[in-house]
């Protein structure tokens, strides 16, 4: 697959030079800018790179922890189906958790269960208790 790193970079530019003022909390549901990124690494798709992803921490009104998802069908022990209050399933993707800034949060979508939140908090303390 051919990735458009130059159209990236300039989105990026145009990313980190915007002026936000975001509300998010935890256990929401936005369209992450996430980009163009390096080998498996899950990219964002379209012409401003969005991905659909979970904010499990907020550090502050600047930084989130994330985890983004995906539209397929995956299974496996680091895949776990959420429902949001918009009716839909998100499939996040364990293994792709990471910081951001909460520049890169383009438009809320939704929000999780509480239920469905500590399922995931659950999971993810699993896997990094797994690597202790």
């Amino acid at each position: 697959m051919k990735k458009d790193f130059d159209q990236w970079n300039n989105r990026k530019k145009k990313t980190h030079e915007e002026e936000k003022c975001l509300i998010f909390y935890e256990r929401e549901v936005w369209w992450c800018i996430a980009g163009v990124n390096i080998g498996v690494e899950i990219d964002g798709k379209h012409d401003l790179f969005l991905r659909p992803s979970i904010v499990i921490r907020k550090f502050n009104k600047d930084m989130a922890l994330i985890i983004p998802t995906t539209a397929q069908d995956k299974h496996g022990k680091y895949y776990l189906i959420v429902g949001g209050d918009d009716g839909k399933s998100y499939n996040a993707c364990l293994s792709q958790i990471r910081v951001i800034s909460s520049k890169r949060l383009f438009r809320k979508i939704g929000t999780i269960s509480e239920e469905d939140y500590q399922k995931l908090i659950d999971e993810v303390a699993k896997m990094v208790k797994g690597l202790l």
